[in-house]
Order: structure tokens, then sequence, then C-alpha cells
């Protein structure tokens, strides 16, 4: 049963964490002449309406974009990514109305001769999607499992990949198919750079995927994690994580830098914590 709608979260703390992030690693990919893919597994809607019904219930973008919007000298990659939510929003002073998904997010910094694939099982979702990209022909949009196309799309022809799992985890077993689908997706690229992302909460348990990668012989795995709550409390999502196979050059010092910047702006009272070491490295 496909239950999960991002409209409820798009624009929270996770969202922020986890996209400017995937811009660091975008721009990376940019400093090189030669083309590459961005394929997205579970990629939702596109777009969301902050004023929708489903986002203003909890309001999880006022804790998140809400706080960045207007925050004073950001770094460099938050201004790119807020680049971005201007160019849906350019007469916003408030916080915007429209937020991105990683898939608008990812096509603002394609260029010619780049492509980008992306997965969205639930029908509601899809059809938006699709309707988001309709007539862009460096994209196509799939109504299926996203973990199909890490055995149907993959070795990338552009030799170059960057790959985003970012499933709900509502699903039992979901860390299981993550690491099934990433095990098969560098069995057939070793080069790409595949990302999962998963939430810091008491119901999900992410060290078991944590440890089989550590033990999967995959190499060059960096860890890194945003928490604007103690981990131990019981209620909700208190922090997000990425794990970053085959990181572009560099990209974990400059999450590094990043870091101690959005703890400060993100957290609400100065509590949680936050991180970036190596799983595995060389």
């Amino acid at each position: 049963m496909l239950s999960y709608r991002h409209a409820y979260h798009a624009g929270n703390f996770a969202d922020v964490f986890k996209h400017v992030v995937l811009v660091l690693a975008l721009e990376s990919l940019r400093r090189k002449d030669k083309p590459f893919l961005y394929l997205d597994t579970h990629a939702g809607a596109g777009r969301y309406d902050l004023r929708g019904e489903m986002a203003v219930k909890n309001r999880e973008h006022a804790g998140g974009i809400g706080r960045l919007w207007n925050a004073p000298a950001p770094p460099a990659a938050v201004t790119s990514y807020l680049d971005v939510i201007r160019m849906l929003n350019p007469h916003a002073s408030a916080p915007p109305r429209w937020y991105p998904g990683s898939p608008v997010i990812a096509r603002h910094f394609l260029r010619r001769g780049d492509r980008m694939l992306l997965a969205e099982k639930h029908p509601a979702d899809g059809a938006l999607l699709r309707a988001e990209f309709s007539g862009d022909r460096q994209v196509l949009v799939f109504r299926e499992d996203g973990y199909h196309l890490l055995k149907s799309k993959l070795p990338a022809r552009e030799h170059r990949a960057l790959i985003l799992i970012d499933p709900a985890y509502e699903l039992s077993g979901e860390t299981e198919r993550a690491y099934e689908g990433v095990q098969e997706g560098h069995r057939r690229m070793a080069t790409g750079t595949f990302t999962i992302w998963y939430p810091v909460m008491p119901k999900v348990n992410i060290n078991g995927l944590k440890k089989r990668l550590h033990e999967s012989g995959i190499r060059r795995i960096v860890n890194t994690e945003l928490c604007i709550h103690p981990r131990d409390n019981p209620l909700g999502m208190n922090g997000s994580g990425l794990i970053i196979i085959n990181p572009p050059w560099q990209l974990d010092k400059a999450i590094d830098n990043l870091l101690p910047w959005l703890w400060r702006t993100l957290s609400p009272d100065g509590r949680g914590d936050f991180y970036v070491r190596w799983l595995v490295e060389e």
C-alpha cells in the first residue's frame, strides 16, 4: 500500500539538508565537461505547494526552508540551493510558496548533454511528476518501482552518474531493499555516485544497513548526519542522514564545512548534533 505523500513534509529540515548536499554533488559533477546522468529512484511529485492542504497540516517547512529563507550570510552551497527556490518564487520576500523536490533541483544543474531518469510509483505523485517534465527531452519519467531502474538503466552511457535512493521507509524491509539496490547498481556501474537518504528516528534502524555496506567490499563510502533534536527523543524524526558511495572529490570536506552553519540555523534550541565521517575509505 502506497500511503506516503512527501507534500506533508516538503521543505522540512531533512529536505534542506538533503538538497544542499545534492547541490554540492551536482556542482562537483558540472566541473568536468563530460556529461552525466542523474537517476532518482523515489522522485516524488517534482514540486510542492507549501500553501496546499497537505503542507499546511503540520507546517514542517517552517522549521526548514522557513529558517533559511532570510538567514544572514549563508554559505555558497546554501546560496546556490536558495537560488533554485527563488527561480520558482521570483517575488517572494516571505518564505516561498513553491518548494522544489530533488528532481526540480537536479534539473536546474543539468547542461545540454546531461540526462535525468526519474521513478515514482505513487499514482498521484507520478502523474504530477510526469506533468512537471512534460516535453522535456532530457528527462524521462517512469511510473514504476525505482529500484528496477538500477537494473535496467545502469551502466549509464555517460560513464558518470549520480543516483539518489530516497525511500519513505514506511514499508518493512526498506533498508534491505536499499542495500540490495545499491549492490545491484554498484555491480553494474562501480564508478557511479550512489546516495542513500534515511531518517534518524527510533522506528528506523539504519545500523544494519551501515554494517552490511561496511562489510560489502564496496570502497569509498562516506556517511553524514544532521540531528536537530536529541537522538533518543521518542517522538518523530530527530534528524536525517546520507550514505554516499563514491562521493565526488572533497565532498566530505565541503559537507563538513557546511554542517555547523546548517545546524545552528535549523536547530530550534541548539540541541542535536552532526557529523561527517568515512564508513569505508579507499
